[in-house]
């Protein structure tokens, strides 16, 4: 365990190298911070840094910089994060609510976090696996054509026609409409095939046929539907750090096509929970040199999906911690109330 002054070090020179992008001097620390200590005994803590592995020097300089274990060190260490302005936390709000529909909603998140933290944004759609249903609506389009509609909780809609075995009577079709939403309303989808399994029962034996096909469709709905999607915007901000990333930029962008990859990084986040990975916890080689900052959304306390930012190791943890949360709990909100 490191001494309260050694950790007061390590956090002024991950703050200074964060902000200058140089290696961080003893002479420099003790001028720029109330360290309360001698240049020499700052020295000394920061040999005994470099000796535990949470600093090192670059061969170029007399200065160290935070290596991968100091970052995490300092990160686990943070007692806050950095909270959003007033005006800040009003253009989030304003922006994310002239959203007018789900995609609408994830693009606008995508652009907000990367303009505020000026990283790689990636925001993934709410999975139908872990919604519940709003409505299902059907509606007729031909005696023996009918459109399905289903409308989740996250503000997801999905459209399907079906071709019936036999016309299908106004009548009929309101039935079918009353009694599917009166038993998956505002149920978890993983729940629907128990609850409409017995449905057909209740219909004429002539009305049987279409009722199986629209509760079949319904079924297929969502098994087609469990793939996961996400939108991801910002990739020319990692342009602007280039320094950053040994020898080249490159394989951090192939990484970043991959969207396995990305998925694999959001799920890897509790419910609740913020996830910060750095360095080389990133398990894919082409991401050792960033750090990853991810946490669900949802609405109720429960995440129905994940949203985070990928950066170069040297990223303002606090600032970027805070505003990814912040996006997150104003998008969960959104989708509460549309």
């Amino acid at each position: 365990m490191l001494s309260e002054r050694r950790l007061e070090v390590l956090r002024a020179i991950v703050q200074d190298y964060v902000g200058t992008e140089e290696p961080v001097g003893s002479k420099a620390l003790t001028e720029r911070h109330r360290l309360g200590v001698s240049p020499a005994t700052v020295r000394n803590d920061m040999a005994a840094l470099e000796d535990e592995g949470y600093i090192a020097q670059p061969h170029t300089s007399a200065g160290r910089i935070p290596t991968d274990k100091g970052y995490r060190l300092f990160v686990d260490k943070l007692t806050s994060v950095k909270p959003m302005t007033a005006p800040e936390r009003r253009a989030v709000q304003n922006f994310l609510e002239g959203a007018v529909d789900l995609d609408d909603v994830v693009g606008r998140t995508v652009r907000l976090l990367a303009q505020l933290t000026r990283q790689v944004a990636i925001v993934q759609y709410p999975s139908l696996t872990r919604s519940t249903v709003r409505h299902v609506e059907l509606l007729s389009l031909a005696p023996a054509r009918l459109m399905l509609v289903l409308i989740t909780d996250t503000g997801r809609v999905e459209q399907r026609m079906i071709d019936c075995p036999a016309p299908f009577g106004e009548t009929a079709l309101a039935d079918l409409r009353a009694r599917l939403n009166s038993r998956v309303a505002s149920r978890r989808f993983a729940d629907v095939p128990q609850l409409v399994q017995d449905l057909p029962e209740a219909f004429e034996a002539e009305d049987r046929g279409t009722v199986a096909t629209v509760l079949s469709t319904l079924l297929e709905t969502l098994v087609e539907e469990s793939e996961e999607r996400l939108m991801i915007g910002g990739t020319a901000n990692l342009t602007r750090f280039g320094h950053d990333f040994p020898l080249t930029i490159r394989p951090v962008l192939e990484a970043l096509e991959e969207q396995v990859v990305l998925l694999k990084l959001l799920g890897e986040v509790g419910d609740s929970g913020m996830a910060v990975r750095i360095g080389h916890e990133n398990a894919h080689e082409g991401l050792n040199s960033t750090s990853v900052v991810s946490v669900g959304y949802g609405s109720g306390g429960e995440a129905v999906a994940k949203l985070g930012v990928v950066g170069p190791t040297r990223m303002d943890y606090p600032g970027t911690m805070g505003a990814v949360r912040a996006v997150a709990r104003y998008v969960g909100q959104i989708l509460a109330e549309s």
